[in-house]
């Protein structure tokens, strides 16, 4: 299982800000180069988002599913990869002080990553899960720091 976390340096409400809105899903998170929204109502649980992912002349779609949320502390979804797999994302978002401890808990379910689950799989889940929680902390700190568009 690879858990990490992350203390950002915004308040809560700022992170679920990002967490809700499917539209930015391909800026925090690592591998997708695109998503959009296909069915139901982002974050609310079911909903689904699709994501295309691109490596060299190489590329695959798969979809991300809400399977529970709490807003704005918890989010958990189901990565479906097709033959690569799925993955349980389940992450916790919890007021610290003035800022926003993130706690990502990701694994393999079923196909392959299920199956071959290993201390090295774990490590490398490690690594993209630091860069992931890295790139939520740019998007949130950013986001906000953005003035208020008045109508």
């Amino acid at each position: 299982m690879a858990v990490r976390h992350r203390l950002i340096r915004r308040p809560l409400t700022a992170v679920w800000a990002v967490l809700a809105d499917g539209s930015r899903y391909g800026e925090w998170v690592v591998g997708p180069d695109s998503s959009r929204q296909t069915d139901g109502d982002w974050p609310q649980t079911g909903a689904t988002l699709e994501y295309t992912v691109r490596l060299g002349p190489w590329s695959g779609t798969g979809r991300t599913i809400v399977r529970d949320v709490d807003p704005p502390r918890r989010i958990e979804l189901e990565a479906d990869s097709g033959r690569l797999g799925t993955a349980r994302i389940a992450i916790e978002v919890r007021p610290w002080g003035e800022h926003t401890l993130v706690i990502l808990d990701e694994h393999p379910l079923r196909g392959p990553g299920g199956h071959l689950h290993n201390p090295a799989l774990d490590a490398l889940l490690q690594l993209r899960n630091r860069k992931m929680l890295s790139r939520l902390a740019d998007v949130v700190e950013k986001t906000s720091r953005r003035p208020a568009v008045r109508p």
